[in-house]
């Protein structure tokens, strides 16, 4: 093979998938940052998140070899070294893993013997740079690299237990804490001498000399909860190869920002900066978080303040924030998006499909920037007048940071501006709270999971609910209690029951899982919810009402066939609804979450603004055209590519195997494995009843159809004749009776203030008499009845005007409460606030107040101490006017 004088990034994800090709792997195109029916997970942050399936037994695959290059995403959950990107040579938010698969198919010898042919023979590295690391018992690894790749000795490494616990190393790979699990080999490329570190395994092993480029784990066993390890019967294959280190290699270069694609990247962030320094950190973070920030927004996420959207928030701030250390005001970030395309829009045809809505997402966000600095310089103020000017609190300094997207350096050089210090300490402490948090969230589990090795027992669920309700024959594979299997359970139990065939559809796509009941001829297990666990098996959630239930046994199941008819309906909608959307709004619609239940339908979409009322009837009008001609509801079973081929919308969060379900309805038509009407005219009824945001650039309807729907329109003609009536009126005047009567209302409301300006006039007249001299300061302290609190200003200025240099207290009265205005005025301006005497007053009666030195309100209870307060302010302002 000739090899090219370049090795771009572009040309090794060729080499590598063409290799893989070759030695007969499936190509897998990279599944997308968010894993798919995987809420254990925020990010896909390796190549084996897609694959999580196949590894646990629940997934079959035509081929069991398969090669990918996948996109991934370390800013979030138990992998976050945000802080470090940018500043370190191979840290990263965003990277590509290039790996190679075998699941149950070639193990320890063709993956070890292929690796050292792709790195050595197609790519030309030098042997003598290469070193491997085993676990330090896998003789047989040991073995097939000294004997058959001929690597010396003194360049294999055996690692142990390094990690305090029994197979904690950095040589053996586990899933989680029980499950899929075994050693794994290491490959290191040594970058030479003049670089400082030690090999792996050495005391200096971190520093830069030595970095791993592949990894392969040999996944051979299955952990049970008591840590001992069972051989799993069909050993698997996982490797992972970093894209950016491997170019760094290839390229000759020590740091991955010096590879091709960050070249260009941070080339074109100088450029929109205005910064010639093309060393500059800040151009590093800028260039690695445009790729992360980009490929989330493809991937369907959006930023907002809470899960995934709120680590897309936080990066595109860091990134942000670097532009405003550089000096750049204006959006630019959007502008890097047209280079990003350019780069790997070959690799990724779908960052250039998306690559308007990935513009626009962060120009949206940028536009903001300029309005959280504003607020966290306003928090920073509040927060440095509490600590007295001295420190500000590390939770404080943290909150700056986490909400307001304050580095602690900005912090810091804020405070140290003003003479203050930053508890930096307290800083950390709120940090690692935070990164706790963030690691328990990341973490695989969480929610009821199959041990391994029941899995390894069950086949898929046959499902049968797209035909029928209720079914006989029904086989009783696993029952689960407390989340462990058990053999049997009695009555009263809360259990899991496992069938090899079932009518109850499980929830997925957002529809939620069936109810009913599974009967025998002694027992009654009552099914309050249905899910699939790992991706295949139903799982009947309930309690045992009669009987003794065994593993075994042979039931018959019914679905609750109303609750089930209503799901229907609204799934059905929902696919109608997602046409219309599309169709008024246009195509960046995107599905960003679904709700499918028996009552209502909720549906998420991506798009940058409300939903105005006329746009809302539209959507509604072209739904219930669709619903009256009666489409009838085509269902076909294709391949994943005929049905994309086909113009199928594959729907966010949804994971798809090879062989895919098409449903079309009109001319809707989506991947979709849920359970629908015959036609569309049996949804009877559409009705819209909600629109609101749920985060930046995702908005959210709900609705109703059939009978709800129709429940709803009759609820709300009712309320309508109600009002009818109270306007004297029929239903087709309530418009006209309703704006007669709006009129009226405003009409006396300017008669009421006209009559209210009138008597606060006189009153002033009357107020400005009783004010008192006090230092050559006219001093009033007065209350007054019946004027609400903008009467009460309007008196204010009138007697300001009046009384030149002046010091002014008002009380309004009314209901209880007593509403307080103040006011300084003249030469008075300076000697005395005005949120000082208002605050004198409000104290005295128990209530609060503050405002300008010119102008302040307050207010509090009204009693007698609001007499006495008032009759004390003369005294107060001659201690005020001549402090002597």
């Amino acid at each position: 093979m000739t090899k090219p004088t370049a090795y771009t990034t572009a040309r090794i994800r060729s080499d590598f998938l063409e290799f893989f090709r070759g030695k007969g792997h499936d190509i897998v195109p990279s599944a997308p940052l968010v894993p798919a029916n995987d809420p254990t997970l925020l990010f896909t942050n390796s190549g084996m998140v897609q694959f999580k399936d196949v590894f646990l037994g629940a997934e079959k695959r035509a081929n069991p070899r398969a090669a990918d290059v996948q996109r991934c995403l370390r800013a979030g959950g138990k992998h976050n070294d945000l802080d470090s990107v940018g500043y370190t040579a191979r840290h990263h938010t965003f990277f590509e893993m290039l790996g190679n698969w075998s699941f149950g198919d070639y193990f320890k010898k063709e993956a070890i013997a292929w690796a050292w042919e792709l790195l050595t023979g197609v790519w030309g590295l030098p042997e003598d740079r290469l070193l491997v690391t085993v676990y330090q018992t896998d003789d047989e690894a040991y073995a097939l690299w000294h004997d058959m790749i001929g690597i010396p000795a003194e360049r294999i490494v055996r690692i142990g237990d390094n990690k305090g616990a029994p197979y904690a190393s950095d040589n053996f790979w586990q899933m989680a804490d029980t499950g899929p699990c075994g050693p794994c080999t290491e490959i290191f490329y040594d970058h030479g001498p003049e670089h400082s570190g030690g090999p792996p395994g050495s005391p200096d092993e971190d520093g830069d000399r030595y970095i791993e480029i592949w990894n392969l784990v040999f996944m051979q066993f299955d952990r049970q909860p008591d840590g001992t390890l069972v051989p799993l019967p069909a050993p698997c294959v996982d490797t992972g190869m970093g894209l950016e280190r491997l170019a760094a290699v290839l390229q000759h270069v020590h740091s991955n920002y010096e590879i091709d694609l960050f070249d260009a990247l941070i080339r074109k962030a100088s450029e929109l900066t205005g910064t010639a320094d093309l060393q500059n950190k800040s151009l590093r973070v800028i260039a690695d978080h445009i790729r992360a920030c980009s490929f989330l927004v493809v991937d369907g996420v959006l930023p907002s303040n809470e899960g995934r959207g709120y680590v897309l928030r936080r990066i595109i701030r860091r990134a942000l924030r670097h532009g405003w250390m550089l000096g750049k005001r204006e959006p630019f970030f959007h502008k890097l998006v047209g280079t990003l395309d350019t780069l790997m829009g070959e690799a990724y045809p779908e960052l250039g499909a998306k690559r308007g809505l990935v513009e626009k997402a962060l120009l949206a966000e940028e536009e903001r920037f300029a309005e959280t600095l504003d607020a966290g310089m306003k928090i920073f103020d509040d927060v440095a007048a509490k600590s007295g000017g001295r420190s500000i609190p590390g939770a404080d300094a943290f909150r700056l940071y986490d909400t307001y997207g304050f580095p602690l350096d900005l912090t810091q050089d804020i405070a140290r501006e003003r003479g203050m210090t930053v508890d930096t300490a307290g800083f950390d402490v709120a940090m690692e709270k935070q990164r706790e948090t963030a690691r328990a969230a990341g973490r695989f589990g969480g929610g009821v999971q199959l041990p391994a090795d029941l899995v390894a027992q069950l086949q898929p669920t046959g499902f049968l609910g797209y035909d029928a309700l209720q079914a006989d024959g029904l086989k009783v594979l696993a029952l689960l209690r407390g989340g462990r299997p058990v053999e049997a359970i009695d009555a009263g139990d809360e259990a899991i029951v496992i069938l090899d065939r079932t009518p109850f559809y499980g929830e997925s796509g957002g529809q939620v899982g069936d109810t009913g009941a599974l009967e025998g001829l002694d027992t009654r297990f009552a099914v309050s919810d249905t899910q699939k666990l790992a991706g295949q098996f139903h799982a009947h959630f309930g309690r045992l009402e009669a009987g003794i239930l065994h593993r075994g046994d042979t039931l018959a199941g019914v679905v609750d066939g109303e609750r089930r008819g209503n799901i229907v309906l609204n799934h059905s909608a929902t696919h109608l609804l997602h046409g219309a959307l599309r169709g008024l709004l246009g195509t960046h619609v995107a599905q960003k979450g679904s709700l499918v239940a028996p009552d209502r339908l909720r549906f998420d979409f991506s798009h940058f603004q409300p939903v105005d009322g006329e746009a809302l009837a539209e959507i509604e009008r072209r739904v219930n055209v669709e619903v009256r001609a009666n489409h009838p509801v085509a269902i076909r079973e294709m391949g994943m590519e005929e049905a994309l081929d086909a113009g199928a919308i594959a729907l966010f969060g949804e994971k798809y195997g090879e062989r895919v379900r098409v449903v079309k309805m009109g001319d809707s038509v989506e991947l979709c494995g849920g359970t629908h009407v015959g036609g569309t005219g049996e949804i009877g009824l559409f009705k819209l009843v909600s629109e609101g945001g749920v985060s930046a650039g995702v908005r959210r309807v709900e609705a109703l159809t059939g009978q709800a729907a129709l429940d709803h329109v009759m609820a709300e003609e009712r309320r309508l004749r109600e009002v009818a009536g109270l306007l004297g009126g029929t239903t087709l005047e309530v418009t006209d009776k309703l704006r007669a009567v709006l009129e009226r209302q405003r009409r006396l409301e300017r008669e009421v203030e006209a009559h209210k300006a009138r008597a606060a006039s006189g009153a002033t007249a009357d107020l400005a008499e009783q004010a008192v001299e006090v230092d050559g300061v006219k001093v009033l302290a007065a209350r007054v009845e019946g004027l609400d609190a903008k009467a009460l200003r309007d008196a204010m200025d009138r007697l300001r005007q009046q009384l030149g240099d002046a010091v002014i207290v008002l009380a309004g009265t009314s209901d209880g409460r007593a509403a307080l205005v103040a006011g300084v005025s003249g030469t008075a301006t300076g000697r005395v606030g005005a949120g000082e005497l208002v605050a004198f007053v409000a104290g005295r009666i128990g209530g609060k107040g503050g405002g300008r030195p010119d102008m302040a309100q307050g207010g509090g209870p009204d009693g007698p101490e609001l007499q006495d307060a008032l009759a004390e302010v003369p005294n107060w302002a001659a201690a005020k006017l001549s402090p002597a």
